[in-house]
């Protein structure tokens, strides 16, 4: 029996996958983006490739340590506005198995693929992407991924594999991303395209502790900055050999940030100038839709199309999303390395201007969080000292975070530990005047996400 992607034999074996799928969606246990595909791939450790030579109408990748699920559900909503639905790994799975479930489920000519960072590589050599975006390298799961240079050495690979077949969408402002546009000898590669931001009034006051990209990736010299961001993300150049920062075809040129509400943004594009009204808060929901705003503009997305879908757009689970439990409200916002946990405190400290914070933060150290934690003693935490009414620490991790926040300034007597996912956040909630900002790391997310679903007061999207 023949095993191409419409070959019978092949046929079988999805049909098998699906239909663990379909018992583990009814199961209400989980899975249902994950095990089909685990199955599928086990069966046939090809079938993302023979899955995706359906998709002729192009495949974006998307990748990046902090904001690939925000960036790419951006994306998608683009697109749909232009009347096209993608594949899409739309629940985050960005693992091969999450990719292979989308592509067995789903139908379409066109993929559109969150990939975590060090999957790409493989990824990339399966479905021979159109278009790769990338966001950023930061610290992350120093256990799992090393350090961001060894991803980037990958990353570079990948690009150099996929040059002259693929088209680019690179973060200017991040040198680790911005270097893989130029070729061995330093010029600028046929097909890619730029982003970053040029106001010069959102710039950090000093270089945070939390600052990954210090030595130039062509010559080992300290970076020179003249301004940062997010993190390492800014404006830069090597003194010694002369690589800098590329000037960016998408930039922010003007940003007014709302605190929990959002930001009003300004967009230089080839296409002409957008003023986005992004519902989503924080500098880094900026790189992300320009990330996304670059992207649908090398996939053909109408300029004027852009700024009314992102003005719709709201956050994935976890990814700044208010749900409403009882008469109080609770704000999700993931946290799971340095620079994004420093963004999200940068947020709320602008909340904080209306008064004190009822906050819940759930530290875990499962395989997929990282077991090392002590990335907390590099997030700054000290910039909400004052500005905390009362703060649950719960998690596997719990005691470490509540010390973390005690050598922050927090006063102790605002502090309680409580490990229990479910029992700790209904006590915050009901100590919670009016709000709740919960600040999970990833596994804590989903037990939260499986506790909130399980009462009906978010989408369950695994099932």
């Amino acid at each position: 029996m023949s095993e191409g992607p419409n070959g019978a034999l092949f046929g079988a074996k999805r049909l098998a996958a699906r239909t663990v799928g379909a018992a583990s969606r009814a199961s209400g246990r989980g899975g249902g983006t994950t095990l089909p595909g685990r199955l599928l791939l086990r069966l046939d450790p090809r079938a993302i490739s023979r899955l995706g030579s359906r998709l002729d109408a192009g495949v974006t990748l998307v990748s990046a340590t902090n904001g690939k699920t925000t960036t790419a559900g951006m994306l998608a909503a683009l697109l749909g506005a232009a009347g096209r639905t993608p594949v899409h790994n739309r629940a985050g799975s960005n693992m091969t198995w999450g990719i292979a479930t989308a592509l067995l489920e789903q139908r379409g000519r066109e993929g559109l693929f969150e990939v975590d960072e060090a999957w790409l590589p493989r990824v990339a050599s399966e479905l021979d992407p159109s278009l790769v975006v990338l966001g950023n390298l930061f610290r992350d799961q120093l256990d799992r991924y090393g350090e961001t240079e060894a991803l980037a050495d990958e990353w570079a690979k990948t690009v150099d594999g996929l040059s002259g077949r693929a088209r680019f969408a690179l973060n200017a402002d991040d040198p680790l991303i911005a270097d893989l546009g130029h070729d061995g000898e330093g010029h600028r590669r046929e097909g890619v395209v730029y982003f970053g931001i040029d106001d010069e009034s959102q710039a950090l006051p000093e270089l945070q502790h939390a600052f990954d990209a210090k030595h130039c990736r062509r010559c080992g010299h300290p970076y020179a900055y003249e301004r940062a961001f997010v993190g390492h993300l800014g404006h830069y150049a090597c003194p010694d050999c002369g690589a800098k920062r590329p000037e960016p075809d998408v930039a922010a040129t003007r940003i007014e940030l709302h605190g929990m509400s959002g930001s009003s943004v300004t967009v230089r594009t080839p296409a002409g100038e957008l003023a986005v009204e992004l519902p989503l808060p924080g500098l880094y929901n900026v790189y992300n839709a320009l990330a996304a705003i670059a992207a649908a503009l090398e996939l053909g997305v109408a300029a004027e199309r852009i700024a009314p879908a992102l003005g719709e757009m709201r956050g994935a689970f976890g990814r700044v999303e208010t749900i409403d439990v009882g008469a109080r409200k609770v704000s999700i916002l993931l946290i799971k390395n340095p620079a994004g946990a420093n963004e999200v405190l940068r947020t709320l400290g602008l909340e904080s201007a209306t008064g004190p914070l009822d906050l819940w933060i759930a530290l875990n150290d499962r395989i997929a969080d990282g077991r090392d934690v002590s990335w907390i003693w590099d997030a700054d935490f000290e910039l909400l000292g004052g500005a905390v009414r009362r703060v649950t620490c719960a998690g596997t991790r719990a005691p470490e975070m509540a010390l973390r926040l005690k050598y922050a300034g927090w006063p102790e007597e605002a502090i309680v530990v409580e490990p229990g996912i479910e029992a700790s956040l209904d006590r915050a909630i009901e100590a919670a005047p009016e709000r709740l900002f919960a600040l999970p790391t990833y596994t804590a997310l989903l037990e939260l996400h499986k506790t909130l679903s399980g009462r009906g007061l978010t989408e369950d999207f695994w099932r």
